[in-house]
């Protein structure tokens, strides 16, 4: 895919997807959810269906919605309530830890920066870019499973991991588009561009794709 080409794909896609079911935090986003919502419901997510994750965020908070609540809940508690999100009692143990940093350096609030998201335990880029972008509308570039492997599939970028293609969509992707990135490629990826056999036949941008990697689609 040429450069030039990634805005008429962007607009494609926002045109085609614009009623479709939005992944769970860009959805608490949407709702003007709190930014700790965001975070916690996004350390959730990983690894975990969007139906599981939406119950499991409700759950837990609907019992704490704040970092001091959420001290409250032992880890066991937590475990309960988030189950059976992916490593629930790995992301347990993480939600206090990230609570009790919260508290003790940020006077309970979700900090605005990437970097300073990323000194929180158990906070990563993906999960940094995302808070950043969904709860601060501030520029990140969120870069999942999907992203990386659209991103390449498109022939936009050629990399071999999310953190380089992270990089270099920060090099070459209009800022204008950064926020929403995620969301759509996400939407796009769940639909219809899927990690096997992708539904190449119902792409609305067949015609700007260079399907690196595919051998096989529908």
């Amino acid at each position: 895919m040429d450069d030039k080409h990634i805005e008429e794909a962007i607009e494609i896609l926002e045109r085609h997807l614009k009623d479709r079911h939005l992944p769970i935090v860009s959805n608490l986003a949407a709702e003007r959810r709190s930014p700790f919502s965001i975070l916690i419901s996004t350390v959730l997510s990983s690894r975990t269906k969007d139906e599981v994750t939406s119950q499991a965020t409700e759950r837990l908070l609907s019992r704490a919605c704040t970092p001091e609540r959420m001290l409250q809940l032992s880890e066991e508690q937590i475990a309960l309530l988030i189950y059976p999100v992916g490593f629930y009692k790995t992301k347990a143990k993480a939600i206090l830890d990230i609570c009790k940093d919260l508290i003790d350096r940020f006077e309970s609030l979700v900090p605005e920066t990437i970097e300073a998201l990323l000194t929180l335990r158990g906070v990563g880029r993906k999960t940094a870019n995302l808070v950043i972008s969904l709860a601060f509308e501030k520029e990140g570039i969120c870069v999942d499973t999907h992203v990386h492997r659209i991103s390449n599939r498109l022939g936009y970028v050629r990399t071999d991991s999310p953190g380089r293609t992270e990089t270099a969509l920060r090099q070459k992707l209009p800022r204008r588009y950064w926020i929403g990135f995620n969301t759509l490629l996400v939407t796009f990826g769940r639909e219809i561009c899927r990690p096997i056999s992708p539904l190449c036949t119902r792409c609305p941008i067949r015609h700007l794709c260079d399907r690196v990697g595919v051998t096989r689609s529908r």
